[in-house]
């Protein structure tokens, strides 16, 4: 009798902590060090090459970075249907703690997801186009459009078209990049390449 209490009371506490074994969201990889190894997606120059902020993406199952000459860049990733969906993490350049425009730093990333974006300001990204400046506070964002020019939004209110263009834009320019074999094997570049935004 003494063995079967002795079992049925293993067997409730082993079936109560097996109602608290919800699987947990694991953490996201940290940001990566820029180094001069990296090499922007979809303009395939180094991106310590270029003026200001900077993004990187780490997917499931890779542990390199893919890495971004401009924020705006890496958000239009997020974007592009025909880009991988299994994102663990997106960080861009903490312009809050760059040093200067020129030269955004090589660790003072923030999470894309909680950042604030100034859009529309007169600062121009990466490859001369305009640019989503992220800062990891708001009211460090709002300082910056006050000198800058404009508007503070979450990553989640950064509109499509300021980042790839009009649809009908990008549909021309991922047609045209495939048609012909673009350089970036398949990958096709957002459309603000119009812009002067030659990612």
């Amino acid at each position: 009798m003494r063995k079967i209490i002795l079992l049925a009371s293993l067997a409730a506490a082993l079936g109560i902590s097996g109602c608290n074994d919800r699987p947990t969201a694991a953490a996201p990889p940290s940001p990566q060090e820029m180094t001069a190894s990296a090499v922007g997606r979809y303009c395939g120059m180094n991106v310590m090459e270029h003026p200001g902020p900077k993004g990187q993406i780490i997917l499931a199952g890779q542990k390199e970075a893919i890495w971004f000459s401009s924020a705006r860049d890496a958000i239009s990733f997020t974007m592009l249907p025909e880009e991988p969906k299994d994102i663990r993490a997106i960080y861009v350049s903490d312009m809050a703690r760059a040093p200067e425009w020129d030269k955004p730093g090589a660790t003072n990333w923030v999470d894309a997801r909680q950042a604030s974006f100034v859009i529309g300001s007169r600062m121009k990204g990466g490859m001369g186009g305009d640019e989503a400046v992220p800062f990891s506070g708001k009211a460090a964002a709002e300082k910056f459009a006050s000198e800058n020019g404009g508007r503070v939004v979450a990553f989640a209110d950064v509109p499509k078209d300021y980042v790839l263009g009009s649809t009908a834009e990008m549909t021309g320019a991922v047609e045209e990049e495939h048609d012909a074999g673009g350089p970036h094997d398949g990958l096709a570049a957002p459309s603000a390449a119009r812009d002067g935004h030659a990612h």
